[in-house]
């Protein structure tokens, strides 16, 4: 059934747009577009798991309503966000007969939204883009904020551009079909925007715990729109990330980053990394002085309530720490790290150690 939807504005002047989100939303596609360009082309880009729950019917509803439609397909997974994957689209979408007055749809996860969204952007040097986020992961974070790209061999997203969306819709239903491992990690970047921007937020999170777990429509409308908006304050203030603002939303990301390359990318989810990262990187913060234990106790708590509370990788510390060493937050040959001062508030720190990271990453080794 459909609920209200509640809208979020991204203001960036002329590439303002909305995030809706809501209960049934995939329904009103059609008039989604319709309210937000002339085209009467769409592109949907899609992996081969999206296409079979959702794509292809919505590509099938969007030609009922008078759409002329191509579904694109990639296989699932980052092996697909690749300069040679973007060629084939781009070709494909030539044959189509695409042009600049047709529009592409990204229709699944952070992969599709990044891959679909730089083919967007580079495609007859750029057309509208529509973001159809299919895994919490892409509704709280990935979908916002125009960041689009591909890997190449030896970088992950290397070579891309800022691309903003048309607008996003998001529909919570499609969590429903979410394995059980891709929604917990989800769920770290929703712990993550409470820790470093609403101590409010993280309490609500506190408080609506089993919902959140049961996967209840209503509180997953709050919990998605509210990490859209404080990421959107944050995109607004530093949209191509020249002051340094967006480096907040790297909260346990340095951490995170080196567990999964030396996992080569197959061991964790992304989200399992940043909350193995977010336990690192308070305590690492509790060992500098910047928080207390009950801080750290209290988000342990948290993580461990959404079984969040995930050991960190026992690769060797040492590695891990030259790792860090290309983390895009060093400078001048030094690591920095997002940390937190109290909840609700970060701050990027510079001069740590070695030996304090060293540290932290054996207490928490499994």
């Amino acid at each position: 059934m459909t609920t209200a939807a509640k809208t979020t504005r991204v203001s960036l002047a002329e590439r303002s747009y909305d995030i809706v989100t809501g209960s049934g939303t995939l329904a009103g596609l059609s008039d989604f577009l319709r309210e937000r360009c002339s085209a009467q082309h769409a592109v949907l880009i899609t992996d081969s798991n999206v296409d079979e729950l959702y794509a292809d019917a919505l590509g099938d509803a969007l030609v009922e309503h008078d759409w002329e439609v191509h579904v694109l397909i990639v296989e699932p997974g980052e092996a697909s966000k690749s300069v040679d994957i973007a060629g084939d689209l781009w070709n494909t979408m030539l044959e189509e007969g695409a042009d600049r007055e047709s529009i592409v749809v990204a229709v699944g996860g952070g992969v599709v939204g990044d891959l679909a969204g730089w083919v967007a952007a580079s495609f007859a040097r750029g057309v509208p883009f529509f973001q159809v986020p299919t895994t919490l992961l892409a509704q709280v974070d990935s979908s916002v904020g125009g960041k689009v790209g591909v890997n190449l061999p030896e970088a992950k997203n290397m070579v891309g551009a800022f691309w903003q969306p048309h607008g996003v819709l998001v529909d919570v239903d499609v969590l429903d079909s979410l394995p059980e491992r891709e929604y917990r990690a989800g769920l770290a970047e929703v712990v993550k925007y409470g820790v470093i921007l609403d101590a409010d937020f993280f309490a609500y999170l506190e408080a609506n715990a089993d919902e959140i777990n049961d996967r209840d429509a209503a509180t997953l409308t709050t919990v998605i729109e509210r990490c859209c908006r404080l990421k959107a304050d944050v995109v607004e203030e530093d949209e191509r990330e020249t002051s340094g603002r967006r480096a907040v939303l790297n909260y346990g990301h340095t951490f995170a980053h080196a567990f999964e390359a030396a996992g080569e990318y197959g061991e964790l989810l992304h989200g399992e990394a940043v909350a193995a990262g977010m336990r690192c990187a308070a305590a690492l913060a509790a060992r500098l002085g910047k928080v207390d234990a009950a801080f750290v106790e209290r988000q342990e708590q948290l993580l461990e309530s959404l079984e969040l509370k995930l050991d960190v990788p026992a690769y060797d510390a040492e590695e891990l720490v030259q790792l860090m060493y290309h983390d895009k937050k060093v400078s001048g040959g030094e690591l920095r790290f997002v940390l937190p001062t109290r909840l609700g508030h970060v701050e990027l720190v510079g001069g740590v150690s070695d030996e304090d990271v060293i540290t932290v990453l054996k207490e928490f080794a499994r």
